[in-house]
């Protein structure tokens, strides 16, 4: 059977829709901004989730409505498909009946069609007065959607057979064919059109979208509560040191933070506790000193001006009062060097160890000693092996005992030293002759300003020497040490662990 009708080729269907570009606008932070931690670290989250929920819904708003595009597309290209097997063929399939004409094709075909939502299908032909004339199929929700002459004519008469229009329901992409007389000819004055309203197509696409915008706003307000109670919790301590430093006053530095957990926030508050630690030592040390240097430098002071105030004109008396100024004045400078040296204890580089040879120590404190005053000096012990040790501290606190020992025995009395090394500590010591401890003492004698009732009796000292071995004793992680009998003599040494603060 010969073909009733030609039809023409048409385009392949495509997207007219354009993707607009927007340039990225860079927001520039103030410099030395005020804001609070905690709204800074809420902000940055919420900016974080805003970027990654956004990109997300583009992405889905992207990929749903690419899909639809491609299933319009798709669907144009499969209508013009099935009109022109059925116009090529000239029969209706279900009854074998030859097609008359234009009508009569489009009537038949539309008949057996079923649109999908949201598309429409037309027959379109010209009348005998110039007009034109529509047979429409389309989805249940654009059954009351009406196409005029003129919004016809912008169809049949675009020079492309793919395009776009604005129609009542919205914006309509179609896919038309051209049909041709069945007398012949060139120009058709039939055309078949199937097109969809992108609107209604991207119905369902556009619910997800904005249920997918909605869910994302409920998740930035909770995400938001969420970051500031959980910023609140975390900075709590931060906040803590914050107030514990505002309240600080030198009259008192013994608050201290209440320290939980292992994270980096607990780290900050250890550190800050221990740096108060060292802070109240160091302004315990400053009171020390001052309340050391001002009750033992008073009484010189006052020997001094009392002196000065009676002076008289005699050469001789001016003589004896200078030379009891200086002897006072070497006094204070004494007092001063030993107060600094205490105050200097309380740093941590006051002791310097290094691997020390015991018995080469020993020896060089015993032949500085010997030099001291006459006595009859005896190096009763010589300790074996290497400690870890300031050298120089330990002759220095060694010396002081035998200083110590002078100044408590006559020309010609017995003073042993002597040293011993164990698997642990390494121990010095100096034993006198001299009237030995009152009871009671042994407890305060290390402390300063304190001497002994029983070698109060003539000595020059200002109660520091002995302060000053336990300072050193102390600096080496060690401890002081007295054994007396009144009027048997008495033994000073310290115990130093071997290896020092090392594990």
């Amino acid at each position: 059977m010969t073909d009733v009708f030609a039809t023409q080729e048409t385009a392949a269907p495509g997207s007219t829709s354009d993707d607009d570009g927007t340039s990225p606008r860079r927001s520039r932070r103030p410099r030395g901004t005020r804001i609070p931690a905690r709204v800074q670290i809420m902000g940055w989250l919420v900016l974080v989730m805003t970027a990654g929920l956004a990109t997300v819904v583009l992405l889905v708003a992207e990929f749903e409505y690419r899909a639809i595009d491609e299933r319009v597309n798709s669907g144009l290209a499969q209508d013009a498909q099935e009109f022109r097997r059925f116009a090529d063929a000239g029969t209706d399939p279900a009854t074998g009946q030859a097609v008359a004409d234009p009508y009569d094709l489009f009537f038949r075909h539309l008949s057996s069609q079923y649109p999908d939502r949201a598309e429409i299908m037309l027959g379109i032909e010209e009348t005998a007065g110039g007009g034109l004339d529509a047979v429409q199929q389309s989805d249940e929700a654009l059954r009351d959607v009406t196409f005029d002459d003129p919004l016809l004519r912008r169809i049949v008469e675009a020079p492309r057979t793919t395009g776009t229009v604005e129609t009542p329901a919205g914006e309509l992409r179609w896919l038309r064919v051209d049909v041709l007389p069945r007398e012949g000819g060139s120009e058709p004055n039939a055309w078949f059109v199937s097109g969809y309203v992108i609107d209604e197509a991207r119905s369902d696409a556009a619910d997800t979208v904005r249920t997918l915008v909605i869910i994302s706003a409920i998740a930035l307000v909770l995400a938001a509560g969420v970051s500031w109670v959980v910023a609140g919790q975390i900075l709590a301590p931060v906040n803590t040191v914050r107030k514990a430093a505002a309240r600080l006053t030198e009259a008192d530095l013994t608050r201290r933070i209440r320290v939980e957990g292992r994270d980096d926030v607990a780290a900050l508050a250890d550190q800050f506790n221990a740096m108060l630690d060292r802070l109240e030592r160091a302004f315990a040390t400053r009171r020390q000193f001052l309340d050391d240097a001002g009750h033992e430098l008073r009484t010189p002071i006052t020997i001094v001006r009392g002196h000065l105030e009676l002076m008289g004109d005699d050469p001789a008396e001016r003589a004896e009062v200078v030379r009891l100024c200086t002897d006072e004045l070497d006094r204070m400078a004494r007092i001063v060097d030993d107060l600094l040296l205490l105050a200097k204890a309380e740093q941590p580089d006051f002791v310097r160890p290094e691997w020390t040879s015991v018995p080469e120590l020993t020896s060089d404190i015993d032949a500085k000693v010997r030099a001291i005053a006459p006595r009859s000096w005896t190096l009763e012990a010589i300790g074996e092996g290497e400690a870890y040790v300031d050298a120089q501290r330990v002759t220095q606190a060694v010396v002081q005992l035998a200083q110590n020992a002078v100044q408590h025995t006559e020309d010609g009395a017995s003073i042993r030293i002597g040293s011993s090394v164990d698997e642990r500590s390494v121990s010095f010591w100096v034993t006198d002759t001299g009237p030995g401890l009152a009871p009671g003492d042994e407890e305060r004698i290390f402390d300063r300003f304190v001497r002994g009732e029983a070698g109060a009796r003539g000595g020059t000292g200002a109660g520091l020497g002995l302060a000053i071995v336990k300072a050193i004793a102390v600096a080496h992680h060690g401890d002081v040490r007295v054994l007396s009998a009144p009027g048997h003599g008495a033994t000073f040494g310290f115990e130093l662990p071997l290896r020092g603060g090392q594990a």
